[in-house]
């Protein structure tokens, strides 16, 4: 593996859902004190500074650092575990997956079940299984026994799925890309950058994205930048069953700028920005919009008078599932657009895209 493969591997494999991202945190951390400064805000989310020629304008470049999981809801006292989830998660991918519950004596497996098809009815198999319906057995028998394993109510619950390079050398395989692969653009943007940028940049891996952008709501008053650029994983558009209409954003298409989403409309000039940069360097650009989700950005571009803010995408097949597959090229072009865009940011720029006249 190379450097790249390498970085990804350790931030995917880590475990880390929201509220619960210690073992991440960790990681992100290793790699932030090779880069610069550290700081953390109390929610835990990691602020990494990177001086550049000026002490300012301050760029904030944000990642989440959490991926969807599940926590310990109830045990049942024939010893199967009742689950909440925390962030979304579609039913259907569920079953029959495996599972890490998160305990003090060490990780224990498990697996989703729930009630087998052949004593079903023929109505009860044409309808999807819920999850309330669902539970996870990790081969006990009793209550007594789930507790002698370490499992406890409140304990977090994380897939389990190790990063696999596939059949095609540049795909990867795993869970968490939603968002490591924005914590690991903006590590490789950051390590490769040299201080000849005309600001100062802060590198964030946030906390709780997937339950309400909470750790980017702390840790952008500690920030307070002029500028954010949101690094995400993007929906890939081009599978079965979506319409062009619907998405056209394509896996290996190149990074994606989020024209829209349910709470943030991008800064136009820093919009066009990135389109113009883009163009220049011969990076290839798509455009997406997501009329039912958001992103960090939507509470950083609201921090006290606004802050011009975009959202850059790698698109990734089957997020918030056990696996989801990224392109390399996709990432290293999101990474070239945003070392090329940071470039460019000095103060006579950032003074223009926050004008309105």
């Amino acid at each position: 593996m190379d450097k790249t493969e390498n970085l990804l591997k350790d931030l995917t494999e880590a475990h880390g859902i929201p509220g619960y991202e210690a073992e991440v945190r960790k990681v992100i951390r290793d790699y932030f004190k090779t880069i610069g400064e550290i700081e953390e805000d109390n929610m835990g989310s990691l602020i990494c500074k990177k001086l550049g020629k000026d002490p300012s304008p301050k760029i904030m470049l944000a990642g989440h650092m959490d991926e969807v999981g599940f926590m310990v809801k109830h045990i049942s006292s024939d010893g199967y575990i009742r689950f909440t989830t925390l962030g979304g998660w579609w039913d259907q991918v569920l079953l029959s997956q495996r599972v890490a519950i998160k305990t003090g004596k060490g990780d224990v497996i498990g697996v989703i079940g729930a009630k087998p098809p052949h004593l079903l009815s023929l109505e009860e198999r044409n309808k999807v299984v819920v999850r309330k319906n669902m539970y996870i057995d990790i081969g006990a028998t009793s209550e007594k026994d789930v507790e002698k394993a370490g499992v406890r109510v409140g304990d977090p619950i994380v897939p389990v799925s190790e990063f696999t390079v596939l059949a095609n050398p540049k795909t990867y395989m795993c869970k968490a890309f939603d968002d490591r692969v924005g914590c690991g653009v903006v590590i490789s943007a950051l390590s490769s950058l040299k201080k000849s940028h005309p600001n100062t940049l802060y590198g964030v891996a946030t906390v709780q994205e997937e339950v309400g952008v909470r750790g980017a709501t702390t840790s952008v008053d500690m920030v307070d930048p002029d500028i954010a650029i949101i690094l995400e994983s993007d929906i890939a558009g081009d599978v079965p069953g979506i319409k062009p209409d619907e998405s056209s954003t394509k896996f290996a298409g190149g990074p994606s700028l989020l024209l829209y989403d349910a709470r943030m409309i991008p800064n136009l000039k820093l919009r066009d920005l990135v389109i113009d940069t883009a163009k220049k360097n011969k990076i290839p650009l798509q455009f997406t919009t997501m009329e039912g989700g958001a992103t960090d950005g939507s509470v950083i571009h609201l921090h006290k008078y606004g802050v011009p803010t975009v959202v850059l995408g790698v698109p990734s097949r089957h997020i918030h599932s056990h696996n989801s597959i990224i392109h390399r090229d996709d990432f290293d072009y999101t990474v070239k657009l945003l070392k090329a865009v940071v470039q460019k940011l000095d103060k006579k720029t950032v003074q223009e895209i926050k004008s309105f006249r």
